[in-house]
């Protein structure tokens, strides 16, 4: 057990050793932790997402350092993926839940028509709005547009008019 404390250390005076063998082991912890959280932890990115990520970061960083006891600093993390599956899964059955911690996408253009209190309320100007569409779509006319959602990413989807309804079919 003492071998295994000097190869580890103890508080913030941590050898390059101590140093090094902790980014090795919070490495592999990290590596479990993302796979217990699942694809959606860096996929999605909706607040929530984000909150983790940041977190995850934060704590395990704190661990590496020695500003925080290595054992409880993993268990902490632990706990938190726990409750960020836990909260994933309740959000599936309920839609409030999942509007309150995710949020809800936004309707930025309909039919020709900026729907000017959602980009004021998001801060997306028409350029804003202008430069997505050609990023995600390659086109340039919004003429071409029927909906442009903000999603709850922070990206901003469009929904193209079909070809069949323009020429009438």
């Amino acid at each position: 057990m003492v071998s295994l404390l000097n190869l580890l250390g103890q508080g913030e005076h941590l050898t390059p050793l101590q140093m090094s063998v902790r980014a090795a082991l919070i490495f592999f912890v990290a590596l479990v932790l993302i796979r217990l959280g699942g694809l959606r932890l860096f996929g999605k990115k909706t607040a929530l997402d984000s909150i983790v990520v940041i977190m995850l970061g934060a704590i395990l960083a704190r661990a590496v350092v020695g500003a925080s006891p290595l054992l409880a600093t993993i268990a902490a993390t632990f706990v938190m993926i726990v409750i960020y599956r836990l909260l994933a899964f309740l959000c599936v059955y309920s839609e409030r839940l999942e509007h309150l911690l995710k949020g809800r996408h936004k309707v930025l253009y309909k039919d020709g028509e900026f729907i000017w209190h959602n980009m004021k309320a998001n801060s997306i100007s028409k350029a804003d709005l202008q430069e997505s569409l050609r990023l995600e779509t390659k086109q340039t006319a919004l003429q071409e547009v029927k909906l442009a959602y903000l999603e709850v990413n922070g990206r901003i989807s469009f929904l193209l008019k079909s070809k069949e309804v323009e020429e009438g079919k």
